[in-house]
């Protein structure tokens, strides 16, 4: 499956969930929840999982800790917060370069409309 035919499965739990729940929750709620839809849909998922960092020859084994991955082919960056500023949005920048994925959802379920809260972030894609 391509980056795009993910994104449209995860766009679409997305909106499941808040059609569901709407606005409000914790994050790890929200991180839950799309999680279990996404392995109902038959997706390969990882979860917090730890992605390193090389700096010339220092090598962390923790650079940063991505909410979900999908396919290992989309990070999904879920928020709860009042808005998205422009530094979530270098964030999950700074995330797919890391890790060398090309596609980034920058998702806030903490908006009246969900629609209003999914960012699509493109690394060389």
């Amino acid at each position: 499956m391509t980056e795009n035919e993910l994104s449209k499965i995860i766009v679409n739990c997305c909106f499941n969930i808040h059609k569901a729940y709407g606005p409000g929750l914790f994050e790890s709620v929200y991180e839950e929840l799309l999680v279990y839809e996404l392995k109902k849909e038959g997706l390969s998922i990882e979860r917090q999982k730890g992605i390193g960092l090389v700096h010339e020859e220092l090598k962390l084994e923790l650079g940063f800790r991505a909410d979900v991955i999908v396919e290992n082919k989309i990070i999904i960056e879920i928020k709860s917060i009042e808005a998205i500023a422009p530094i979530h949005h270098k964030q999950l920048l700074t995330y797919l370069k890391l890790s060398g994925l090309k596609l980034g959802l920058l998702v806030n379920f903490n908006e009246a409309l969900i629609k209003d809260g999914i960012h699509r972030l493109v690394n060389n894609l």
